[in-house]
């Protein structure tokens, strides 16, 4: 420890507890919008409440919890100058991975560390947090804001988010529930999501460039740039699309009672490591490739397309990175797919088909095979 008597204050020594306050009055109000009945209080405590009078209903009241990040898609947000979309993308990481399993998403907490807070950007970040929890009808009823200088650089962030749900044990979904002849469904994504994005950067020629020098400058304007085979959208624009959030409309699906057997977000290992996760061993998950002649109804958006070409990806290798089109993989009996179709068309998404499950061998793990 140093001999200096040398007065130095907190802020001096690089955090700044008045603009730590001023941060938390910013976003008290995006909380307050995502309030559920059983949120006690609100912001301010030691400690986050939540009342569970409603698990009493369940006949085996089964807690789901989930955390997870935004990845390298922040180091895209930072170079852009884009942080009011990156929230939502961390709330759709976190209850699109509890609600394959059935559970409604419950409540949301949030980590902000960044080299030095400011009040503002942080506002807008936790605004993209609110609005994918009302998107996702949970709760944001707590966070932490941490300030790490001389550990990370004065506008670096990250971000990490925690999801809390329930589901009544008897109506737990999963591969018990698949058999052969199941068929299945995909939900469309909205782009590239929030996984690849190491890939994504190597092939925009990110990688290396820090936010607000010249040269960040000029590779912003270069993705701003609209492209023909874009549509006319930036790649800016493309590559930060927000992630869709499918948990509202798959807990009001089940709460129909649409017979779902099992789901599987489709996240960082692409279709064929997530869609595997959701087929009993001694089966297999065949799927007919989207993009192709022999399934139009399935699109792979343009912005993955674009990747894809510029980092010469065999389609094996982009089955296994992207999500290639489908944010959620629906499995379910054949003979209700009609209705489950229709009961996500009446939410505003619209499902298509992947393939079906089949016989493996017997014993085996199970896996994805393309046709």
């Amino acid at each position: 420890m140093s001999e200096s008597t040398e007065h130095v204050t907190y802020a001096q020594a690089g955090v700044d507890v008045v603009e730590g306050a001023r941060a938390v009055e910013a976003i008290r109000a995006c909380a307050a919008s995502t309030a559920r009945p059983e949120v006690i209080g609100g912001l301010g405590g030691f400690g986050c409440l939540f009342s569970a009078e409603a698990l009493k209903r369940m006949e085996d009241p089964v807690l789901v919890s989930g955390t997870d990040g935004v990845g390298t898609k922040l180091a895209l947000a930072q170079l852009l100058g884009r942080h009011d979309s990156v929230g939502q993308d961390l709330v759709a990481m976190c209850v699109d991975d509890i609600v394959p399993s059935g559970a409604e998403p419950l409540f949301f907490l949030d980590y902000l560390a960044t080299g030095k807070l400011d009040a503002t950007q942080a506002a807008r970040v936790i605004s993209g947090i609110a609005r994918g929890c009302r998107m996702a009808g949970c709760a944001l009823i707590g966070g932490e804001m941490a300030e790490h200088p001389g550990v990370m650089r004065p506008d670096d962030y990250d971000l990490a988010g925690f999801c809390v749900g329930a589901v009544d044990r008897p109506k737990m979904l999963g591969s018990h529930r698949v058999h052969a002849g199941d068929v299945i469904l995909g939900l469309p994504s909205s782009g590239i999501h929030s996984n690849g994005y190491s890939l994504v950067r190597r092939v925009l020629g990110t990688v290396g460039i820090e936010p607000g020098t010249p040269e960040a400058s000029a590779k912003a304007a270069e993705l701003m740039r609209p492209r023909a085979d874009l549509g006319g959208q930036s790649m800016a624009d493309a590559v930060m699309a927000p992630t869709a959030i499918y948990a509202r409309a798959i807990t009001e699906v089940l709460a129909d009672g649409s017979p779902i057997h099992a789901m599987a977000h489709i996240t960082g290992g692409g279709i064929t490591e997530n869609l595997a996760r959701a087929i009993p061993n001694g089966l297999c998950a065949e799927v007919m490739r989207g993009a192709a002649p022999n399934n139009p109804a399935w699109e792979v958006p343009a912005v993955i397309g674009c990747i894809i070409q510029a980092a010469a990806l065999t389609p094996d290798e982009a089955y296994q990175t992207f999500n290639m089109g489908v944010g959620m993989s629906v499995v379910c009996d054949s003979d209700d797919e009609a209705k489950i179709t229709s009961a996500f068309q009446e939410r505003g998404i619209k499902p298509f088909p992947m393939g079906r499950v089949i016989e493996g061998h017997p014993g085996e793990r199970a896996q994805v095979v393309y046709r």
